[in-house]
């Protein structure tokens, strides 16, 4: 049995001449958190809309747990739990009728309902308010009965589209450390373009830009992408003509900053070494050299910043 219970190959998505995703390719393996992470606009929704059936792609493919969503759908589509930006939410139902409800359109056996009901509630925080109207319960609440309405027929693969959007700190820590809870007995798919969301939440991080992956990554690998930046932070005690740092191979900018300098260095270049060297040759007095460190914030904002192109030539040169 395969370990991949996502896969989106060569996915494209035109909606007449806009085009939302350009030869999308992702997986997503079993009792994995992987956050799908991306501006606003970015093809988010729409990867994920493909996944839980309720949208055809222009072109590729798409398996869920092994199933073809195209030759397939019905068969594939049980095997999904999705929760969309707007909960489907049932505001003169009770919580128990709501998810009775689903799972009955789910196609849960009759006589496992009740059980898989109660599980769902138990699971989601919810046991103390089933008898309550959906319409009385705060955003919070609300929002935890559309990730119940999603695990109730206990899928393999759990689709969250910006489950905390809108919620208040207290909530959103509640919601993060549900969805945490549910990776290990599902596969969760999270989109979100809220970075400490995919940081508390996932073992894995894939960003989409302009409909395209531009980066996809353990959080470990993101970090350390981060730390290793493409900056160096150097202090003279007699520091020569900012043109003699300039002419050291690798460097492509100097600036001035107060104590020291800031040199950019060329992609793939490590100009450190000669650095070093020559600073030792003509008595520059080096103190200090330091690897200048980014935040994971600044490394998703380049990534999004840049030409797709740039980006792919860049990743498949690492």
């Amino acid at each position: 049995m395969s370990d991949v219970m996502i896969e989106m190959t060569e996915i494209s998505r035109f909606f007449g001449p806009t085009r939302a995703l350009a030869g999308v390719n992702l997986q997503v393996k079993r009792g994995e958190v992987v956050g799908f992470l991306g501006p606003n606009g970015a093809g988010k929704t729409t990867a994920m809309r493909i996944l839980a059936g309720i949208l055809a792609p222009t072109s590729g493919g798409a398996r869920v747990a092994g199933i073809d969503l195209l030759s397939d759908p019905v068969e594939a589509k049980a095997k999904v739990g999705y929760l969309p930006e707007s909960p489907p939410i049932y505001a003169d139902m009770s919580v128990r009728e709501y998810l009775a409800y689903l799972a009955s359109l789910r196609r849960v056996p009759r006589k496992r309902r009740r059980d898989a009901v109660d599980r769902a509630m138990t699971r989601c925080g919810l046991d103390h308010v089933a008898d309550r109207l959906l319409g009385n319960l705060s955003k919070g609440y609300r929002q935890r009965a559309g990730i119940a309405q999603a695990i109730v027929h206990d899928p393999q693969v759990v689709i969250l589209d910006e489950p905390t959007v809108g919620l208040d700190p207290i909530q959103i820590r509640e919601i993060r450390e549900l969805i945490r809870n549910l990776g290990g007995e599902h596969s969760v798919l999270l989109s979100t373009h809220i970075l400490p969301e995919v940081q508390m939440t996932c073992h894995r991080a894939v960003l989409i830009h302009n409909g395209t992956i531009v980066s996809d990554d353990t959080l470990e690998g993101l970090e350390n992408r981060a730390k290793s930046g493409h900056e160096l932070f150097v202090r003279l005690a007699r520091p020569p003509e900012v043109s003699v740092l300039k002419s050291l191979p690798g460097i492509r900018q100097v600036e001035a900053l107060r104590g020291g300098w800031r040199i950019l260095v060329e992609a793939g270049a490590n100009p450190a070494e000669a650095l070093v060297k020559r600073s030792v040759e003509e008595n520059w007095g080096l103190s200090e050299l330091t690897p200048a460190s980014h935040s994971l914030e600044e490394v998703f904002v380049n990534l999004t910043t840049r030409e797709p192109q740039a980006v792919a030539v860049q990743e498949s040169a690492q």
